[in-house]
């Protein structure tokens, strides 16, 4: 049987990055076949359609079938997994409660369609920024659908940090493990060294002055050099992220997962933690010791997490 995988804003440049990836067996393996749904407003519909031709043109043998579609229920009717790529960008001159305010009307709808079409087994990653607060409002709306189900994507940070360190330290990337992100998918991230490792050794605590703002800042930097937000690295995070959730993995990685309290972290956010997926579940993993500076840093990222819920419940949301 082949998995139903739904992707929003396909037409865009993201989904247009993924859907091809995902055909060829880089999401679910190569003895997996997929079958897609393109969900778009009404304005995105031709990108989609013509993304569609491509697919068939590409002739990929794990492909069964592609639906284009501007209608949530039929979008995430029997959706296995649900890729939310299309959000509300900030425009000029606008404050961040009023992109709030924009997505809310995006992410609370996508969340009634899940819970109304999706099949039993849905997981959701959410992409489109603020991708946290995204995944809250989805959640809240997706009525008897467990909130565990729905995440946010922050394994781009992790990449882009792990990344970094690699370079830092002229060492392959994939000797870079343990880079755990705490807090939001924003300029307040956390990227936290303190438990990374090269080769198995302590990575050098001095990095971390130059290293923090980096990892932060490096959306800005490549919308700075290339003109446009960063497509290929985010498809690639978010083809991770889920083969991971469905796959399990060895180590640990991150995710923006609901919060049940760990590390003081409010009941109920969707926040970034080092998390491990185990039998198709993220669990986070606990036990991780913080110094001073570190805890000061997760607190204000989980502080502007609270701001955003606290904006989004006076729109009356959640």
């Amino acid at each position: 049987m082949a998995t139903t995988i739904t992707i929003t804003g396909a037409g865009g440049q993201i989904g247009y990055a993924l859907l091809f990836r995902i055909a060829a067996g880089d999401l679910l393996g190569a003895d997996e076949k997929v079958r897609l749904r393109l969900l778009e407003i009404p304005q995105g519909l031709a990108a989609a359609e013509g993304a569609a031709l491509e697919l068939q043109d590409g002739a990929f043998s794990l492909l069964d079938d592609v639906e284009v579609t501007d209608d949530a229920a039929t979008g995430f009717d029997g959706c296995n997994l649900a890729l939310l790529v299309g959000a509300r960008p900030r425009g000029p001159g606008m404050e961040r409660g009023d992109l709030l305010a924009a997505n809310a009307g995006i992410f609370g709808p996508q969340g009634s369609a899940i819970a109304a079409a999706a099949a039993a087994d849905v997981r959701v990653t959410v992409v489109g920024n603020p991708a946290n607060t995204n995944a809250l409002i989805a959640a809240a709306s997706a009525d008897g659908v467990p909130a565990e189900r729905f995440t946010a994507l922050t394994r781009l940070d992790e990449n882009r940090a792990r990344a970094q360190l690699a370079l830092a330290l002229d060492a392959p990337v994939s000797s870079i493990r343990r880079v755990p992100i705490w807090g939001n998918h924003s300029a307040t991230q956390f990227p936290d060294v303190s438990h990374a490792t090269v080769d198995g050794r302590p990575v050098p605590t001095w990095l971390e002055q130059e290293f923090i703002p980096r990892v932060a800042r490096r959306g800005a930097e490549i919308i700075e050099v290339r003109g446009s937000s960063s497509v290929a690295s985010a498809a690639n995070a978010t083809i991770e992220h889920t083969r991971d959730w469905v796959r399990g993995t060895d180590d640990w990685t991150s995710a923006g997962v609901v919060s049940h309290g760990e590390y003081g972290v409010p009941e109920g956010l969707v926040s970034s933690f080092p998390v491990r997926s185990v039998d198709g579940e993220w669990q986070i993993v606990e036990g991780l010791e913080l110094s001073d500076r570190a805890r000061a840093k997760v607190d204000a990222s989980v502080a502007e997490l609270v701001d955003e819920r606290e904006t989004v419940r006076a729109l009356g949301v959640l």
